[in-house]
């Protein structure tokens, strides 16, 4: 009987990666409906639904696809945490979304071609990164620090803020940008936290700091 519970114990209920995969469906369902009420008068409408919904699909799909990818974010989410990540991951990152669908202008090819550079670059960057990272750990290599991660120590964060970056673009709107800005922020808090613990995780990764980029590759 003590070994059934304590097997419940460690098994927590909901997890902050579960919040977010049904944030990520909450954003589909939002976007559907964009366009059901507002109507598809433009490529910026058609542009932005498929970054954005392919953006969370394979967020999705990536979990499926790469067990391992199961194992992030796996801390138990509190009503109050869940309530936070359905507003801003469910809600909050789709006002890029809606403002496209109320903006009259016709989209640029130009404004096209940057959104599209930023998503596509983003998104061949993070799976790289994903894969790279995964790799490593099945054959427990350790500290990651070469090819595309040697550019940067957050090089996924790089890659999914041009993401993002792409649907404010698209968007056409200088609120837009909150989204991305927003994240911009929780990454720097996200960046501190992880660099403390790889710190003490990792005696090299002093000197793979000193080597690299913490964000932007070769900037900052």
């Amino acid at each position: 009987m003590q070994n059934t519970v304590n097997a419940n114990a460690d098994k927590p209920g909901v997890t902050v990666l579960k919040a977010i995969n049904f944030a990520k469906v909450i954003t589909i369902v939002c976007l559907v409906s964009f366009a059901i009420v507002f109507g598809i008068q433009d490529w910026r409408q058609v542009i932005y639904m498929c970054l954005h919904i392919s953006y969370c699909l394979w967020w999705l799909l990536e979990q499926w696809l790469f067990p391992e990818r199961q194992k992030i974010f796996n801390e138990s989410a509190r009503l109050g945490t869940f309530i936070f990540i359905l507003l801003s991951v469910g809600f909050f990152y789709v006002l890029p979304g809606y403002l496209a669908f109320i903006n009259p202008a016709s989209l640029s090819m130009a404004t096209a071609a940057i959104a599209l550079f930023l998503y596509i670059f983003g998104s061949l960057i993070n799976a790289t990164a994903d894969v790279q990272k995964l790799t490593a750990k099945q054959f427990k290599a350790g500290l990651v620090r070469d090819n595309i991660w040697r550019f940067s120590r957050n090089i996924n964060y790089f890659a999914d803020l041009l993401r993002y970056l792409s649907f404010s673009v698209v968007a056409g709107s200088f609120w837009a940008y909150l989204v991305p800005g927003y994240i911009f922020i929780f990454y720097l808090w996200r960046i501190s936290q992880k660099e403390q613990a790889m710190s003490v995780k990792y005696p090299e990764y002093a000197e793979y700091q000193q080597s690299s980029s913490r964000l932007i590759p070769f900037i900052w």
